[in-house]
């Protein structure tokens, strides 16, 4: 996936979530490559510093040829494949907590592949919780801040 292997590069403050938008927002990586910090400010959680990084990575003379002799050795860059799924979760804000019947990845995985975001931590913004059993503070707070509990039966169900 773009995002994934744009994170791999190792860019100072671009995290999972960051390359992530980065994918959806610009498609590839020519696009990222080529995007002015105006462009790259632009998009949903990048802000001038990690904006600067990633146009200054791009133009280091060094990570030109290392991104060249990648390519030339075998490494392919896809571009994003755009999610066409109707699925509830498109757009929704998820935090897993507990223990569930598979490890954490799956579901996150599971949820970024139909549209949904995984967050750690439970906000205003979170729109579910996917809850196993001995959940803690997470449960807690999404509780106290009315988001809505699922399991993992229900969220087979908004899938």
């Amino acid at each position: 996936e773009l995002s994934k292997a744009f994170y791999a590069l190792g860019i100072i403050g671009v995290g999972e979530a960051a390359a992530r938008t980065l994918a959806e927002q610009c498609g590839s990586l020519a696009a990222i490559e080529n995007a002015t910090v105006e462009t790259l400010e632009e998009i949903d959680s990048i802000g001038p510093v990690i904006a600067r990084n990633i146009r200054d990575f791009f133009h280091n003379e060094g990570n030109k040829v290392m991104l060249q002799r990648m390519r030339e050795g075998g490494v392919v860059f896809p571009d994003h494949k755009e999610i066409k799924s109707k699925s509830s979760l498109a757009g929704k804000q998820f935090v897993i907590t507990g223990t569930l019947s598979q490890p954490r990845e799956h579901f996150k995985k599971l949820i970024e592949d139909n549209g949904g975001k995984v967050a750690t931590s439970v906000s205003s913004k979170t729109d579910f919780l996917l809850c196993g059993a001995d959940a803690g503070s997470k449960l807690d707070k999404a509780r106290k801040i009315g988001v809505e509990i699922i399991d993992e039966d229900q969220l087979q169900q908004l899938l």
